[in-house]
This record gives structure tokens, C-alpha cells and sequence, in this order.
């Protein structure tokens, strides 16, 4: 099976990225879009685009009924979803099949297997791999939390069970931190994904957050392209991520691996994704869940490694083999991505809109900017505030720090305040130089203490 037209879910540099892939392949695109991104650059890059909604997300993005006719009227054969949105979305999958539609991503039984968090968890348990300990599935009520908290010890993590992205996501210290924020958590969880439900872990502090990249065909052979170190957080938002990590020795990489190929295979994984782990400070990993689509942070996968990870994700569910043996992956150098968003670290990081004014990328070399903004784009309040990934390639480590800071240097962005200044003094701080990083280091020092 071939695509000719695939049409993109999605908006921003995803969608650009998604469409920049197809291009390459030959194959046409359609974009659909909300009122709000009517003038966005991904709108007239595309082959074809269709309007399928106002601004608000509910009525557009996640408007499955508008997706769906956009495809047939459009003739498209495929349709990615890109991230976030409808992209884990088990029913989407499913409606997607139903009208003869192949959706890029796992299929549907594999989507609703992983969908509940909560489960995964106990499910891998079961795989035989290390879990943080909490719920058993999610938690219905208050007083049912409150005692799931004092059994496994707080500090507790609430967690949305269709989450990711950092959404949905609270910690409790006490009792009364979970009574105050237990109805935070399942109105953000619902809001972002359709579904309030939530689950408990335990809060492990000092740990590093690493994530392993997998391919995974429809003929039983998954592979893993290796690990990302994605620690640098802040309120559980990812900032900086590299690849490979430089937190954990060669003996864990390659056993995170092993760990990642096994349970995809034995889950039954289909398509790209990732399985993600916290190492303590014994270097010992757990399992915490399955990203069962594509992710930001692809980019220093393939950076290092030379593997375009949306062309791998078009070809897996065009039912192609995989095109790559472990033997063949060779990771290369050193990549590090700073997501650039549209928010004001001075301010509590709190998001900035308006029109871009100045718009001036940084290039040269081992540079690579994944973004949908130009001068006089508006940024608008509805969505994300990810501007633009700058990713930055070294010959090891050093080198590819050197470059960052060289590109953050050259990139000017005038008319919203980012937090490109934060990325900067973070670079800079010897804790990051030495890879002394964990997933609670930022909120627990601030930006400011690491210079």
C-alpha cells in the first residue's frame, strides 16, 4: 500500500513538519484549520486546505465528525494526527478505519490499549518491568485518592490516565495539597484530553526522566533508535531534551532498550513511539508510560541517528516492513532541542501573544529550526505557546552546547517575550555542563539560582 493524499490533523511546526515529509515523498497534502489559523504558514504550504472550525480546539481540532468529512471530501487515504489533539485518540483511530481511512499512528485496538495509563502500568508490571508505585487503575473519588496517597507515602503525583504533555498533572504533599488540587487536576485532564480521569504515583524525587524511541512494524519486528534524556522540566513540561543522554552509562542505555523492544513486542506495539522511564538515583529505571504517537523532541532522535521519523511513521502504516535492522542504527554525535515558547519566565513563565513584529531564525552549521512562525505571524492565545524547536548538532556534547548557545544568541523574536533568556541561563549553569540535571531542578531552584 501507497498514500497519494494524507490529511493532517493538526496545526503549527507538526503540521509543517508532516507536510515537509510528505513533499519529500511525493505524496499530496490536505491541512484542515481553525478561523484562527486561517493565515498560518502550515495553511499555505499545504496542497489543499479546509477550514473545519472556530478557534477553540473542542470545535475544531478535536471535532472528529469535521476531520473525518474534510478526508472524504478531500479524497485523502490517510490522516496524521501529529501530536497532542486526537493524536493518541483510540475512537479517532477507530472512525478513521471505518470510513476507509488508514490512521498514521497505532491502530485503534493498540491506541485503547495504551490509552488508560493507569493501566499500562499494571500491564508492563505484569512484562515484568519496574513500575513507580501507586494506583492500580485510576481513582474514582476524593476519599479513595486520600487513601491510595497514605498507603503508597506522599509527596504523590496526580496524573491524567489519557494524559501526556505534562497536562492533567499535579503534586500533592500532604492530605491537604491532594483535597486542594484533586478537582485541578481532573477539569485540566478533561479539558485537554475528554476524559477526567486520574490516577496516583508515588513522587520520586532526584530522578532523571529518559525516554526510549521505538519502531515497530505490523510483521512482529520492533527496534529501538535509543534513548532521550528529557529532564530538564519545568511544571512537568519538557524544555530541553538530548540525545543520548549523558545522565546514564552505556550498560543502562542499552538496558532501557532492551526493555523498551521487549514490552513493545510483547504489547504488541505497532508504528512509532516511545517508552518512557525515571531513573533514581541508583540508577535503577521505572516504567511510568506509553507515548503512542510521535514527539516533540523526534527531532534529536534524528539527528543523531539520520533515521526522519514521520517518513518511518507513513511507511509503518502503509504496512511496510521496517526499513532499518538494529545493526544499521548508529548513533551519531550529540543533539540537544530547546523548545521556544511564547511565555515570559519574569512573569512565572506566563504566556505572551501578539504579533511577531521581528522574526530572525538562527542557521549555520549543525543548526535545524522546526517552526511555523514568520514576521507577522499573530500568535494566538487558543493553543500551545511552542513557537519553535531549535535543535542543535555537535560532534559530542561540548560541541553541540556551543552551538545551541550560538543559535539562541542569533535567534530574535521581537512582539512576544519568550523564554529564550531562561534556555540561556540554563545552558550555561554548571549543574546543566555537567549533566547534573533532575526532573524537579528547575521548580525547586528556579532558573535564576542555576547561573
Amino acid at each position: 500500500m501507497s498514500f497519494d493524499k494524507v490529511l493532517i490533523a493538526n496545526r503549527g511546526e507538526i503540521a509543517l513538519r508532516v507536510i515537509r515529509a510528505c513533499r519529500e515523498l511525493g505524496i499530496q497534502t490536505v491541512l484542515v484549520y481553525s478561523e484562527a489559523d486561517a493565515h498560518s504558514l502550515p495553511v499555505h504550504s499545504a496542497d489543499e486546505a479546509i477550514c473545519i472550525g472556530p478557534p477553540s480546539a473542542r470545535e475544531s481540532y478535536l471535532n472528529i465528525p469535521a476531520i473525518i468529512s474534510a478526508a472524504l471530501i478531500s479524497g485523502a487515504q490517510a490522516v496524521h494526527p501529529g501530536y497532542g489533539f486526537l493524536s493518541e485518540n483510540a475512537d479517532f483511530s477507530e472512525v478513521c478505519r471505518e470510513h476507509g481511512l488508514v490512521f498514521i499512528g497505532p491502530p485503534p485496538e493498540v491506541l485503547a490499549r495504551f490509552h488508560d495509563k493507569a493501566a499500562t502500568r499494571t500491564w508492563m508490571k505484569r512484562f515484568g518491568l519496574p513500575v513507580v508505585p501507586g494506583s492500580d487503575g485510576p481513582v474514582k473519588t476524593l476519599s479513595e485518592a486520600l487513601r491510595v496517597a497514605e498507603a503508597i507515602g506522599y509527596p504523590v503525583m496526580l496524573k491524567a490516565r489519557s494524559g501526556g504533555g505534562g497536562r492533567g498533572m499535579r503534586k500533592a504533599e500532604s492530605a491537604k495539597d491532594l483535597q486542594r488540587l484533586w478537582e485541578q487536576a481532573r477539569s485540566e485532564a478533561k479539558a485537554a484530553f475528554g476524559d477526567e480521569g486520574v490516577y496516583l504515583e508515588r513522587n520520586l524525587e532526584g530522578v532523571r526522566h529518559i525516554e526510549a524511541q521505538i519502531l515497530a512494524d505490523e510483521h512482529g519486528a520492533a527496534i529501538c533508535l535509543g534513548e532521550r534524556e528529557c529532564s530538564i522540566q519545568r511544571r512537568n513540561q519538557k524544555m530541553i531534551e538530548e540525545a543520548p543522554s549523558t545522565s546514564i552509562g552505556i550498560e543502562l542505555q542499552h538496558k532501557i532498550a532492551r526493555m523498551a523492544v521487549d514490552a513493545a513486542l510483547r504489547s504488541g506495539y505497532r508504528n512509532v513511539g516511545t517508552f518512557e522511564f525515571l531513573v533514581d538515583r541508583d540508577d535503577e529505571p521505572y516504567f511510568i508510560e506509553v507515548n503512542a504517537r510521535i514527539q516533540v523532541e523526534h527531532t534529536v532522535t534524528e539527528m543523531v541517528t539520520g533515521v526522519d521519523l514521520v517518513k518511518e511513521q507513513i511507511a509503518l502504516a502503509a504496512g511496510e516492513p521496517l526499513s532499518y535492522s538494529e545493526e544499521q542504527i548508529w548513533v551519531r554525535g550529540h543533539a540537544i532541542e530547546c523548545r521556544i515558547n511564547a511565555e515570559d519566565p519574569d512573569r512565572g513563565f506566563a504566556p505572551s501573544t501578539g504579533t511577531l513584529t521581528t522574526y530572525l531564525p538562527p542557521s549555520g552549521p549543525g543548526i535545524r529550526l522546526d517552526s511555523h512562525c514568520f514576521q507577522g505571524y499573530e500568535v494566538p492565545p487558543y493553543y500551545d505557546s511552542l513557537l519553535a524547536k531549535v535543535i542543535a548538532w555537535g560532534r559530542d556534547r561540548p560541541e553541540a552546547v556551543a552551538r545551541m548557545q550560538r543559535a539562541l544568541d542569533e535567534f530574535t523574536i521581537v512582539g512576544v517575550t519568550t523564554n529564550i533568556s531562561a534556555h540561556k541561563k540554563i545552558l550555561a549553569s554548571e549543574l546543566f555542563r555537567e549533566g547534573k540535571v533532575t526532573t524537579h531542578l528547575i521548580d525547586t531552584v528556579g532558573v535564576e539560582s542555576l547561573t
